[in-house]
């Protein structure tokens, strides 16, 4: 088995990027936390790390099973040189939850060199531009009956940016 690889689960790897985008996808996935992290110098951007559930892939149920099971892993996505950060939260009435329903990349890109990008919640709703991101599964999946893991299961908050080997 290769570096970051989980056969079972079907990954092949356990660190993604923009590159990567049109293979991914983030529907149902849960942020745990959400951090805006000053860049290193004066003159640099920040960046938007999000602790999350990745769900790696979707397991049909068998008979007689009829709920699907989920592979998961505990990440960390991480957003480069982010600016023109604008959100919306509405937890009225609802327990406190951010699961994402989709995320969108936006071109044309502006003059200063991003595409925007847009993570649509079920209760929320965020945009920016940011230069691309990376995203690090920091420990192999884990085949759950839930779309997402406990916080002992996930080794609690992280936004560690290493992947599982």
């Amino acid at each position: 088995m290769g570096a970051g690889t989980h056969p079972e689960s079907g990954l092949t790897k356990s660190t993604w990027s923009d590159a990567d985008f049109d293979t991914m996808g983030w529907h149902d996935v849960t942020i745990h936390g959400l951090c805006v992290q000053l860049g290193a110098s004066d003159d640099s951007l920040p960046r938007l790390l999000l602790d999350i559930d990745y769900i790696v892939r979707w397991v049909h149920p068998v008979a007689p099973e009829t709920y699907f099971s989920f592979w998961i892993a505990p990440s960390t996505l991480v957003f480069e040189d982010v600016w023109d950060i604008e959100g919306d939260f509405d937890f009225k009435g609802m327990a406190l939850s951010l699961d994402i329903d989709q995320v969108r990349r936006s071109t044309p890109e502006d003059s200063r060199g991003g595409p925007q990008w847009h993570i649509e919640g079920h209760f929320f709703d965020l945009t920016f531009r940011a230069t691309g991101f990376r995203q690090y599964l920091r420990e192999a999946p884990q085949l759950s009956p839930r779309i997402v893991l406990t916080h002992d299961q996930r080794g609690g908050s992280s936004f560690a940016e290493a992947a599982f080997t």
